[in-house]
């Protein structure tokens, strides 16, 4: 016998129960709805998605009629899975703050009411990632149909699926909008935090390394090239020494304003101001005013 055949007859059981054990620790202590919570979430993007783009998610040509019919049958799958994964995250979020008799029957109501707000904020929802379409047919030259866009760009992956994540952020739903731009990040290499705020006809070109932080907000008609950095300055701490949460760390940028690769732009008191373009490699740590150009200089 091998010494790795036996030591994996012998030994590989403890360690699998140690490593399960540690899991189940931590899952009790800090879960949020816990297990399969990552999967679920993604289906569930997958599902809204599909609600919102239905004739993209068809292999055979689709009547309007039929486009109804399955765009209604997303409809209802989005709101059962929703469901399930607000209720799970509510009870784990009550149960985390140790009430020894958390109300299962508040945390699914509470659940009901976010995914009926959810529902009703889709057209709108829609509405905005068509500006966000027309923001990238217009603001790349090298696009020839809205197909493409739709279909290809790495910006509109990754900011439909931040428009998604910020409606529920902004509803109450902890952890599941973080995964579902993590996710984004994962396959597109642009980093949107789903607190971030963002304007109508929003694009990102090429968009590789770009970093929106959590307390961000940008205004209407803005534009990012690849590399751009939305972030924070360094973090003030309580008396514990631990990061102080909550404030406003990242930037402000207002309508219409243009930010050329690798740019960093950091603080939340900095401003952009309107109409200003941003140079390529610039690094800005206080405000500018409405219609600067700013060209590799430190703020």
């Amino acid at each position: 016998m091998s010494e790795l055949k036996q030591w994996m007859d012998e030994e590989a059981r403890d360690l699998a129960q140690s490593l399960a054990q540690i899991n189940l620790n931590e899952m009790d202590a800090r879960s949020m709805g816990g297990y399969g919570l990552r999967t679920r979430a993604i289906t569930f993007l997958e599902t809204v998605k599909s609600a919102l783009f239905p004739a993209l998610y068809e292999v055979d040509a689709a009547t309007p009629g039929h486009l109804v019919t399955l765009s209604e049958e997303r409809l209802y799958a989005t709101a059962e899975q929703l469901k399930g994964i607000a209720r799970d995250v509510f009870f784990g979020q009550c149960a985390r703050q140790g009430r020894e008799a958390c109300d299962r029957q508040k945390c699914k109501e509470r659940a009901d009411a976010l995914v009926l707000a959810f529902l009703k904020a889709l057209l709108p929802l829609r509405e905005l990632l068509t500006e966000d379409l027309c923001a990238a047919y217009d603001g790349d030259p090298a696009a020839r149909y809205m197909e493409e866009i739709l279909l290809s760009y790495p910006s509109i992956d990754a900011v439909s699926t931040y428009r998604i994540a910020h409606e529920l952020f902004v509803r109450g739903l902890p952890v599941v909008p973080r995964i579902l731009t993590e996710y984004a990040h994962t396959r597109t290499g642009i980093d949107i935090h789903p607190g971030a705020t963002i304007g109508r006809h929003f694009f990102i070109d090429h968009g590789t390394g770009v970093v929106i932080g959590e307390t961000c907000v940008i205004g209407n008609n803005v534009k990012l090239y690849q590399g751009v950095t939305l972030g924070a300055k360094s973090f003030p701490k309580d008396e514990n020494g631990n990061p102080v949460k909550g404030i406003k760390r990242h930037p402000n940028i207002e309508d219409d304003v243009i930010i050329y690769a690798g740019a960093t732009i950091l603080g939340g008191d900095v401003t952009v101001g309107r109409g200003s373009v941003i140079g390529g490699n610039t690094w800005l740590t206080k405000s500018v005013p409405p219609h600067s150009f700013i060209t590799n200089r430190e703020g």
